[in-house]
């Protein structure tokens, strides 16, 4: 192999697990070590450079990060990084100080903001510092778009969401707040030097079985429910309630309705329980609240008598799997189902609606009705025109909308400055020492046993009798502190130096991984095979260095290394050393709030 390149900002990018999986790329380690040392206006920050909605993420996010973080390889649980970001939120300090201070001066060019979501918000943020006139539209009466409309308060306080959107429309943003757009013509001929659709996937899918027109009055789109008990339009449910669906969607529709008087809930989905779309803790979230979840059930039909809903009729079925792992649902025998409900609210899915564009306006769409998106621009196919978020490439979640935003706002910036939008900065990253004697370190490098610690949750009698009320407490700070601490510290990198290396192989005796090993020089696959430990893992990277005297190689299996720092500690001639490694992406204007 050839030796790596350290150089390659994407190469210690890729080992640190957790900042590679969040679609922002936001520095995990870095501020999880804020947070251990009570800096938690700095955590916020360093959240609110890249994510820019760390209250709002801190409580329902989608938790990339945490599947791949490298704790989940020593014990069964990873740090909980999503809960850590809101222990910078709920304990920050004056952090509206430390954000671009209006007024800016103007640069003369115009961008509409299409959709007040989370894609649509942070486009605005890092384009008005820059002097843009930006100008939102959305026809909700207050930003924040599915945030809003789709999450529900026991999840996320509105006074959270209000925070963190404000300090958004307080940088002079001109919000066209109770606005349908019902053309894009017109938008385009309203002298904008550039266009950003944000508008989400707004149609809920329906489901077009028998009973479904007699039944009407009791049937439900998910969506458009909850969105209606956010805005106070809808106060109660029936006492017996079916939720379908197997997504977060209907997690949050299940426990809404228990709390607007559903008696009797239940989430029938088709899929079997471990493949449900919905996370594992939306599940648990659910089961917690007395909520069943009954899975292998396909819908039939609606049962209506006398023009009133009466309940469903399923059919019984079994997963079975091809060789190739393709499920199929087959029925296994029987009568068919039936559970009683007054009301069934429909979540099996959502689609994107753009009945507002034009189709002759030089923005093409797919055989699917979906705009083209370039997935590294954002640019559609008309040079003014971009789109992010779920109305980009369907449904996902706040920090993918907000990773949209950030792109699509360097494309705009690029475009409206008349300069190559495929030209595009690279990550800033840097490499330092943290070496401050000669057995000290400027990090907690400590690998221990250390279970994951419990959210604690407010008395479920209260909050089922008030949607309002939040579920989760969050970490107080001595539980924050402990946490925090669980963090291996994965951006602390191990830096070899060839010409400081005497071959001791003290490193390779005092590893508790076994991840060092030096060997005689060989192509990737024959490497892998004769390490200390096999590297079997073949989406993580060997380390490979330059040719030693003896003309064997160092090799480290970035894979099951705990960035512990033994190696560096023990290695009498200083060749190997830690570095922490910070790796932000570029946005808009090269900016940075942190």
């Amino acid at each position: 192999m050839e030796p790596t390149d350290i150089n390659n900002p994407e190469y210690f990018h890729k080992v640190v697990d957790c900042q590679l999986a969040c679609p922002a790329h936001t520095p995990v380690p870095q501020y999880i070590r804020l947070i251990a040392e009570e800096k938690y206006t700095e955590a916020y920050m360093i959240n609110w450079d890249s994510n820019v909605f760390p209250g709002v993420l801190g409580r329902t996010c989608d938790r990339p990060c945490e599947p791949a973080c490298r704790r989940g390889r020593v014990e069964e649980e990873p740090v909980a990084i999503c809960r850590l970001k809101r222990v910078a939120a709920d304990n920050k300090g004056d952090v509206k100080k430390l954000m671009p201070q209006v007024p800016f001066k103007p640069n003369g060019k115009k961008v509409a903001l299409i959709g007040a979501g989370p894609a649509s918000l942070t486009v605005a943020r890092d384009l008005a510092p820059l002097g843009y006139e930006i100008h939102l539209y959305d026809e909700q009466k207050q930003g924040g778009g599915f945030m809003r409309s789709q999450i529900p308060s026991f999840r996320l306080p509105e006074s959270v969401l209000n925070e963190e959107v404000n300090y958004i429309l307080d940088l002079g943003i001109h919000t066209h707040f109770n606005k349908f757009v019902s053309s894009l013509k017109d938008v385009l001929d309203s002298s904008y030097d550039a266009i950003f659709v944000g508008s989400g996937a707004p149609k809920g899918r329906d489901l077009e079985i028998a009973g479904r027109k007699e039944g009407n009055a009791n049937i439900h789109i998910g969506i458009n429910w909850l969105s209606s008990v956010a805005f106070e339009h809808t106060h109660s449910i029936g006492k017996k309630v079916i939720v379908l669906g197997g997504g977060n969607t209907a997690m949050d529709c299940c426990r809404t309705a228990r709390r607007l008087g559903g008696e009797d809930v239940k989430v029938i989905v088709r899929s079997p329980f471990a493949e449900m779309k919905a996370s594992p803790w939306e599940k648990e979230d659910a089961q917690h609240e007395d909520i069943p979840i009954i899975d292998n059930h396909v819908p039939k039909s609606f049962v209506v008598e006398n023009g009133q809903l009466k309940g469903m009729m399923f059919e019984k079925v079994k997963a079975v799997y091809d060789e190739n792992g393709k499920r199929q649902l087959v029925p296994i025998g029987g009568d068919d189902i039936f559970y009683p409900a007054d009301d069934v609210l429909v979540a099996i899915g959502q689609e994107n609606s753009f009945p507002w564009i034009e189709r002759d306006l030089g923005v093409e769409f797919d055989k699917w009705n979906m705009p083209i998106v370039d997935k590294i621009t954002f640019a559609s196919t008309h040079k003014k025109v971009f789109f992010g978020g779920d109305a980009a490439f369907g449904p996902k979640n706040v920090i993918t909308a907000v990773a949209h935003g950030h792109q699509a706002a360097v494309s705009i910036d690029l475009v409206c400055q008349n300069k190559n939008i495929n030209q595009r900065l690279a990550p800033h990253v840097n490499l330092v020492s943290q070496k401050m004697g000669i057995h000290e370190w400027a990090y907690d490098s400590h690998v221990i046993t250390d279970q994951r610690y419990i959210v604690p949750q407010a008395n479920k009698k209260v909050t089922l009798k008030n949607r309002k009320k939040e579920v989760e407490l969050g970490f107080d700070r001595p539980t924050g502190f402990k946490e925090a601490e669980r963090c291996l510290n994965c951006d602390i990198q191990t830096v070899f130096t060839t010409n400081k290396c005497i071959e001791c192989d003290a490193c390779v005796d005092i590893c508790p991984t076994s991840c060092i090993t030096f060997t005689e020089n060989s192509d990737e696959p024959a490497l892998r095979k004769h390490l200390k430990a096999p590297a079997e893992n073949l989406e993580q990277d060997l380390y490979v260095s330059s040719i030693l005297p003896t003309k064997r190689v160092m090799v480290k299996d970035e894979n099951v290394c705990l960035h512990c720092g033994l190696c560096a500690e023990r290695c009498p001639t200083s060749a190997w050393d830690m570095q922490k490694f910070f790796y932000t992406v570029t946005k808009a204007g090269n900016t940075c709030y942190h």
